[in-house]
């Protein structure tokens, strides 16, 4: 007996809100029978897909792979009903979309995805650069939109932003870490652990640096969040990250412990930025609020 579509999405939604009330909430089902599909489900792959924790439900390593396959089904499946519906045919045009390299992956893959199972008519060009060089693409009209860190734009004057989530900063420890056994755990805690820092220009690094003090213990400085991921789950160090780009695992199946930190630390608002005062497209209109609807419906 083979796994159904039901099962995979009852799977999918209690993966992206964590919990099976929240998910039974949004498929408008009972959470019995999200429960049950979700056993079911394990029982057919042979492996545990979550594991419960104070806050809600994680995935596991085998949860973690097996999610993207499941996004790629549900996709392809809409993919298919699309393309018999019709609807490549009702708008036609150009989307051009800058975003940052942390928001990428993070928070424009599921936007994007969305919109071209909406519009697959539509034809879109994203570039990645930092937050600055977008900012001078969208004042010079060479961009309709762009999804970046919209917290502390350099041009607010000529921007217009409009938040989808705002994200706090976590601590993310190697598994059995002495911190994570702590009720509380506070800045004075961590400032002696050697720091992995996410060293790009989004990530408002010298107010992280200041909160942990006069001379922070940086043991490493890296562009990449895989790599963030993997220094902390092999212990080399522990590392303040935004909660929307946690994952309890690294590439190699090491896992990574997240707590919160009590203490003045920045949140990252993550959002949409296109010039002030341009006209929009139906295109950009229709993108605007694909990305606007999804995120209300994340953050019910």
């Amino acid at each position: 007996m083979h796994f159904t579509l039901k099962q995979v999405r009852y799977f999918v939604a209690v993966a992206e809100f964590g919990t099976v009330s929240r998910a039974a909430q949004e498929l408008s089902i009972s959470q019995s029978a999200v429960t049950e599909g979700i056993k079911d489900l394990e029982a057919h792959l042979g492996v545990k897909l979550f594991e419960r924790r104070r806050r809600g439900l994680d995935t596991t390593h085998q949860g973690h792979i097996f999610l993207r396959h499941a996004k790629a089904i549900l996709t392809e499946v809409v993919n298919a009903e699309t393309s018999l519906s019709g609807a490549s045919n009702e708008m036609r045009g150009k989307l051009n979309i800058g975003v940052t390299s942390l928001t990428a992956g993070y928070v424009l893959s599921d936007i994007l995805s969305r919109f071209r199972r909406a519009w697959p008519g539509v034809e879109v060009s994203a570039v990645e650069d930092t937050g600055e060089y977008l900012e001078h693409l969208l004042v010079g009209g060479e961009l309709d939109i762009a999804v970046m860190i919209a917290s502390e734009l350099r041009n607010p004057q000529a921007l217009h932003s409009d938040i989808l989530t705002v994200s706090q900063f976590r601590l993310w420890l190697p598994f059995g870490h002495p911190l994570s056994s702590k009720e509380s755990i506070s800045l004075t805690d961590i400032a002696a652990e050697p720091q992995i820092l996410l060293d790009v220009d989004e990530m408002q690094g010298n107010r992280l640096l200041s909160a942990l003090g006069s001379r922070p213990n940086i043991a490493f400085r890296t562009k990449s969040v895989e790599a963030v991921r993997s220094l902390v789950a092999s212990g080399a160090g522990v590392a303040l990250l935004p909660e929307l780009v946690y994952r309890p695992w690294s590439l190699d199946g090491d896992r990574i412990e997240s707590r919160d930190v009590s203490g003045a630390l920045p949140v990252v608002q993550f959002g949409l930025v296109w010039r002030r005062g341009a006209s929009q497209s139906n295109v950009t209109r229709a993108f605007l609020d694909v990305a606007q609807s999804h995120h209300a419906t994340r953050s019910r």
